[in-house]
């Protein structure tokens, strides 16, 4: 949805093929200056996120909204989609699949996709796997570094997938965004709190 300049509410997506969507979960602005977002089940199968329901649709996919209004199936080869990021330079999303919060036999795995000029994405491939939990909201900084909230925290990952560091919350982490008037506050959402933590890089202005 969008809240307008009056306090109206416009809503921009609430279904694909005439069917309603799952639960869209999470949105970022593209280098195409659209949005994208993911679209679970886990507000419809999960009784402490939202009502249950049986899903509408066929496929858990990640969306875009075109500029003409018509919403844009991108991809379905993600189990459950949750977070998503775009590299600054914009030709690569990365996708949380966070199957294991409904299944602990599901996926708890980063995927990164090459976006084409076209902005349509190449295979998926495995990023960054978790020993626990399941990744959640991603965001990426300047320098093309993933930022990944986690259930152990808020795990950071060069481009090539090295994971370099965590920063702990008290709770899982469940999603962040850089902020501030450098864009270099970090804002984690863990738990009933929201955490502020000021870092020394900023984050990516064309990440969305």
């Amino acid at each position: 949805m969008r809240r307008e300049r009056d306090g109206a509410i416009t809503v921009l997506a609430d279904d694909f093929s005439g069917k309603p969507l799952n639960s869209p979960n999470d949105a970022r602005l593209g280098p195409d200056g659209l949005i994208w977002f993911t679209d679970p089940v886990f507000g419809i199968r999960l009784p402490d996120e939202g009502v249950m329901a049986e899903p509408a649709q066929s496929a858990r996919r990640v969306y875009r909204i075109a500029a003409s209004g018509e919403v844009e199936a991108m991809t379905d080869a993600v189990g459950q989609p949750n977070g998503l990021a775009f590299a600054p330079d914009g030709r690569t999303l990365y996708i949380s699949d966070a199957g294991a919060a409904l299944n602990p036999e599901g996926a708890r795995v980063i995927l990164v996709f090459a976006v084409g000029p076209d902005r349509r994405l190449g295979p998926a491939r495995p990023f960054a796997e978790l020993e626990a939990g399941a990744p959640d909201g991603l965001a990426v900084d300047a320098a093309g570094r993933l930022w990944a909230a986690c259930q152990d925290g808020v795990r950071v990952y060069d481009p090539d997938g090295t994971w370099l560091g965590r920063i702990a919350t008290p709770r899982a982490a469940t999603n962040l965004a850089f902020g501030g008037t450098a864009g270099r506050r970090l804002f984690v959402a863990a738990g009933g709190a929201i955490h502020a933590i000021d870092i020394k890089v900023r984050g990516a202005a064309s990440a969305g």
